[in-house]
């Protein structure tokens, strides 16, 4: 049954994602961020500030959303900071729609640091076991998304709507400008190695060169999204969700490799970072785009060294429990490698890279 959305941080991978798979299920789809893309056809673009509440309400006076889906989040140098900006832009996105009383589902997008702990302690300390389950307890330590679960949990026993957390793991999926986005981080790298020469080298840890992992497709993301939206059994659950299959990356490596023409350099071991390696590379890209008319000159704009390192530099294996969603009538799977390859074929179309 289709409904009528708000996506909160539809300029995101997640929400851009989100909006093209809700307007093709022919829901109306409202997309808030402070620039709307623009490239979205049947979107009704809101600009607003989430951390502006009086700008928010006066852009959100005229929305009637059935469902919110929360995509967003802005990283602080601190998780004190995290905690308090990330709760407020949840907490002012709600207060802002209380007063047309339309709201019957919100979503909350978070992801595997509710089980790994938040950046300044991530993968340290007591853990839980993998595969990681939703009914596992929080941990004992401070993390935005604890608050950004509490803001939905207080403002549904207010206004009486259900609510929907989803956990993914790293997301695989198109968008640009994104602070969490290993697929197009590592399609740069890629481009980058094979046009310089350099070697194609594995940045992470031996623990996820050698262990087990699983990723998110942004596309099944969506898909579960709207199911869990529309889905009665579904009301006030929290969902991991994963693409259903596991995976090396010594093997995986190797098959992003092919993609592009390269030969994986062999594994040292130990990782070596992509910002290590990507620290001078600013101007070798904008001489790439520039010979191969590119669409984006910037690598700032387009890799997110820093979140892939933490994600492939963890020390532990990190594998996730879809049963939940699963046994509800959530079946959908989708390989791993067709979405990196889905992915850079769309960047080669976009001219993102050559």
């Amino acid at each position: 049954m289709a409904g009528s959305a708000l996506i909160a941080g539809v300029s995101g991978i997640v929400g851009n994602n989100l909006a093209r798979r809700l307007l093709g299920q022919g829901w109306e789809v409202s997309g808030l961020a402070r620039r709307p893309p623009g490239d979205i056809e049947g979107l009704r673009p809101v600009a607003a500030d989430l951390l502006n509440p009086a700008g928010l309400q006066a852009a959100l006076r005229d929305q009637r959303p059935s469902h919110v889906f929360i995509t967003t989040w802005l990283r602080q140098p601190t998780e004190a900071e995290n905690i308090r900006v990330n709760a407020a832009m949840v907490r002012n996105l709600l207060d802002a729609l209380q007063p047309g009383g339309t709201v019957r589902h919100v979503a909350l997008v978070t992801g595997l640091k509710h089980y790994l702990g938040p950046f300044e302690n991530y993968g340290k300390g007591s853990l839980p076991a993998t595969p990681f389950r939703e009914e596992q307890p929080r941990l004992d330590v401070e993390n935005f998304y604890y608050a950004q679960e509490d803001e939905v949990f207080a403002a549904a026993a207010r206004d009486g709507f259900g609510w929907s957390v989803h956990r993914p793991h790293t997301i695989i999926g198109y968008a640009l400008g994104n602070a969490m986005n290993m697929g197009v981080t590592l399609a740069t790298y890629a481009t980058l190695c094979r046009e310089t020469g350099r070697p194609f080298l594995f940045p992470g840890s031996a623990a996820q060169w050698n262990g087990l992992t699983d990723m998110t497709d942004a596309r099944l993301l969506a898909r579960q999204l709207e199911w869990a939206a529309t889905t009665p059994a579904a009301r006030n659950q929290a969902f991991n969700v994963v693409n259903g299959d596991v995976f090396r990356w010594s093997w995986m490596w190797g098959r992003i490799a092919g993609w592009f023409g390269l030969q994986p350099a062999p594994f040292p071991g130990q990782g070596t970072p992509l910002e290590q390696q990507l620290a001078d590379a600013g101007p070798l890209w904008r001489e790439i785009a520039e010979r191969h008319h590119l669409a984006e000159h910037d690598l700032n704009r387009l890799a997110s060294a820093w979140h892939t390192d933490a994600d492939l530099g963890r020390p532990i294996e990190v594998v996730t429990d879809m049963s939940k969603s699963r046994k509800l009538g959530f079946l959908d799977y989708q390989a791993t490698e067709d979405s990196f390859f889905d992915l850079f074929k769309t960047l080669r179309e976009a001219r993102i890279i050559p």
